[in-house]
């Protein structure tokens, strides 16, 4: 391998990189470290300050707050193009943070660069792998003995390339951020889909691929398309059973899944206010449920009182000199406009099956009563990335402690789920876990568990219709518990723990009365907690491994026979040739996200071994040739099969395929897994209606072709036995159309448009056949 300093030079003339922990060295003005993690890299308000007045000049208006921060890490300002909804933007993140299941993947291919050492501060945090079973200190223990493989290459590549190890049972990743690394200002990119929860504490987090990652951890100026902005004005305030879930529910009931898509939701006006900074968090965080680049909340008083109660009180006092930079300007525009009056907010619960179908609690008894969805709630579950803070759990804690008051327990099963480390040592010390446990809640690891299908559920069997409430951000079907048939809906912490002693959809604790165990009827009166601790939080047990100063002697071993892990090989180059005679290996039908693409639950053991995790390519999507999930047709056998089977027939065959998707394709995770399986299986292009953002990058990223149709209409026009040709593969130009040829078996044939948003990096990406080969081929030029 080349020294370090010349693997430096060399991207450095090829790519414009920067000097490798510059931050550390550059600031000398305001030395207020980022976070006591790393006290030797700096938070950059004076370069944020610098580049927002060269960006103001240019454009010469007032700028919204997602806009400061956006711009405000260009790495030209100076000569940037920028155009909302239209440009790429080149920029600088501070941070790069990784949860286990995606990191696994993002640190394999950050070994397959040849590069060193990160060139930014970046952390890693196991919390995705731990099964919820029997409670939190037997299921972690199990976990580490489970993965302990996993755990072991993530933290010893971690202490070999500079990358910080949060172990097993410190807590979700976006709790961890949001307690310890985000602050006003920030720009940080997570591996994963919720990473937004940081824009409560007035940071830009943005969600990406592992790819997208590893630009940013070698020092390359990382592409975003320049996000449009949807102002939220919020007036009145919360008061009641109204919580902030309940305004981003409102929120994604307004917007759909696909209604923040390019945008960047900021959250603005006097009622924010009336919302803690971890309501703000749990706000921004399911903000990814309406396909939002992010969202981000103004710096304010509340989020000064939680940086000082984090133990971050010198960067409340820096964010106080530079606040003008951290609230937009007035008379900024937005593109779109919502205004939301707290005042008149009621509590929501929305779906099930989808996260934007809302409705009062006041309505959805009546509303399941007429759709036939079971009343009966099966399981109440709070916690997750979501709603996990110590806010949550004392509003939970107020309702369950006024029905133990009255003798009552929870008529449902009922979950909690901590944040962190931080929050289950602090709700353990001052009663709110046990008041909890004694209303009929079981408490589980520190960790993601049911709420990404980590859930080993005993009380039903697949198939059995049933109901669950969760506090959680994602209740597509079957995610929770892989049973299709399972009801999921989402809603507060206190909404849910209401409704898991009233045991039924029906019951609205608004204006409906609970029978005591005196037989005497008494109505729940609206939770009232504390934000933030009166004491300090108690930190809990110390689970961060730092990585260490001399790592020339650490080594990262992954086995050839491993079946939870696998070195990368280079995906093939494009030959220079339009892709022939495409056969279709799935048309899908409506909803398709990454969970249908690449399912979670007990596929999460195989994020480090591409070719294993490949078995479950597509096996949750809807086939509209047959309306069956997972039975896809042969074209050369002419027999029905599972998908991934196929594909790897295909493969070995050397048949080239395509994937025919509808709306919003790849909606829901950072599942970068959901673009590296086609891939590896030979896919070649995704055509669709729509995509989401993150899917429709990292395929980008991984050389595939994501298209739309020109016409939507022409997805009606294309049959799973047809073969495709996709031409202008030689002229591929950003803007410019390609075509493609359809030859029906009864050999006619038509001509569609299919449009791109590819720019000439990305072109660059695919000639190369993926972004990592591009990267390779600089580093040697």
């Amino acid at each position: 391998m080349a020294p370090y300093s010349l693997l430096v030079t060399r991207l450095q003339k090829a790519l414009g990189v920067r000097q490798y922990h510059v931050a550390s060295v550059l600031c000398q003005r305001a030395k207020v470290a980022m976070s006591h993690f790393e006290p030797n890299e700096y938070i950059r308000y004076d370069l944020l300050e610098k580049n927002i007045n060269i960006v103001r000049k240019r454009l010469n208006r007032p700028l919204t707050l997602s806009e400061k921060i956006v711009y405000g890490h260009l790495d030209d300002p100076a000569k940037q193009e920028i155009e909302r909804g239209k440009t790429y933007l080149r920029l600088r993140p501070d941070r790069v943070a990784m949860q286990d299941a995606t990191a696994q993947m993002a640190m394999l291919q950050f070994i397959s660069s040849g590069l060193p050492k990160v060139a930014v501060p970046s952390t890693i945090h196991c919390d995705h792998l731990i099964e919820a079973q029997l409670g939190g200190e037997k299921d972690l223990r199990r976990a580490k003995d489970i993965n302990q493989e996993v755990y072991n290459f993530l933290a010893t590549a971690g202490a070999k390339y500079g990358v910080g190890f949060w172990r097993p049972g410190s807590g979700i990743i976006h709790q961890i951020i949001l307690e310890n690394y985000a602050y006003p200002g920030v720009l940080l990119i997570g591996t994963d889909s919720h990473t937004p929860n940081g824009g409560g504490l007035g940071g830009i987090c943005i969600g990406v691929g592992g790819a997208d990652a590893v630009d940013v951890m070698a020092g390359i100026p990382w592409e975003l398309k320049c996000p449009k902005v949807i102002g939220v004005k919020l007036t009145g305030s919360l008061s009641g059973w109204t919580s902030p879930k309940d305004v981003i529910l409102k929120v994604a009931g307004i917007l759909t899944v696909k209604g923040g898509t390019g945008a960047i939701v900021e959250y603005h006006g006097p009622g924010v206010d009336s919302i803690s900074c971890t309501g703000m968090a749990t706000i921004c965080n399911m903000g990814a449920e309406i396909g939002a680049t992010t969202s981000v909340f103004p710096y304010n008083h509340r989020m000064k009182k939680y940086l000082s109660k984090t133990g971050r009180e010198d960067i409340a006092k820096l964010a106080d000199e530079y606040k003008d930079h951290l609230v937009p300007d007035p008379g900024c525009h937005y593109d779109q406009l919502i205004e939301i009056n707290l005042n008149e907010l009621k509590p929501h619960i929305n779906g099930p099956f989808t996260p934007d179908l809302a409705h009062p609690v006041a309505e959805v008894g009546t509303v399941a009563e007429k759709e036939g969805w079971p009343l009966d709630i099966r399981v109440g579950l709070i916690g997750s990335c979501t709603n996990s803070s110590y806010e949550d759990m004392g509003r939970s804690a107020a309702v369950a402690k006024q029905a133990l008051a009255h003798g009552l327990k929870c008529k449902s099963q009922f979950t909690i789920t901590p944040g962190s480390e931080q929050i289950r040592a602090t709700i353990e010390r001052d009663g709110y876990a046990q008041i909890l446990r004694e209303v009929g809640g079981i408490v589980l690891a520190n960790a993601c568990g049911p709420c990404i299908g980590q859930w080993d559920r005993k009380d039903i069997k697949k198939g059995e219709k049933n109901t669950i409430v969760t506090s959680y951000n994602r209740n597509f079907t079957g995610r929770n518990d892989a049973n299709p048939e399972t009801h999921a809906f989402v809603t507060s912490p206190e909404i849910v723990t209401a409704l898991a002693i009233a045991g039924t959809l029906k019951f609205n604790p608004e204006t409906d009365f609970l029978t005591g165990k005196d037989g005497k009827k008494f109505k729940l009166e609206a939770p009232d907690a504390d934000e933030l601790p009166q004491a300090e939080f108690d930190p809990g047990q110390d689970t961060y491994q730092h990585p260490p100063k001399d790592s020339s002697g650490q080594r990262v071993d992954v086995s050839p026979t491993s079946q939870r892990l696998q070195l990368l090989e280079p995906f093939d180059k494009w030959d220079g040739k339009d892709l022939e005679d495409l056969q279709i290996l799935i048309k899908v039908k409506g909803k398709c996200t990454t969970d249908h693409i690449s399912a979670a639950g007990p596929w999460l053991k195989f994020r480090g071994h591409l070719d294993n995790i490949s078995n479950n390519l597509l096996i949750g999507a809807i086939n509209v040739e047959n309306g069956k999930a997972n039975s896809v047709r042969n074209a050369v056998t002419q027999e029905f099969g599972p998908v991934p089977d196929t594909a790897r027939y295909y493969k070995k065959h050397g048949i080239r395929w395509v994937v025919i998707g509808d709306e919003n394709y790849g909606e829901g995770s950072s599942r970068e897994h959901a673009a590296l399986e086609p891939r590896h299986l030979g896919g070649r292009a995704i055509i669709t209606k729509s995509f989401a953002r993150i899917h429709e990058t990292n395929l980008k990223k991984q050389g595939l072709l994501p298209l739309t149709f020109a016409d939507p209409a022409d997805y009606n026009k294309i049959h799973p036995v047809d073969k495709l040709t996709i031409q202008g593969l030689k002229d591929f130009a950003p803007g410019k159309p390609l075509k493609c040829i359809i030859k029906h078996p009864n050999g006619t044939q038509e001509t569609i448009l299919l449009n791109h948003t590819f720019n000439e990096t990305q072109i660059e990406w695919f000639r190369a056949g993926s972004a990592l080969n591009r990267m390779k081929e600089l580093q040697q030029q």
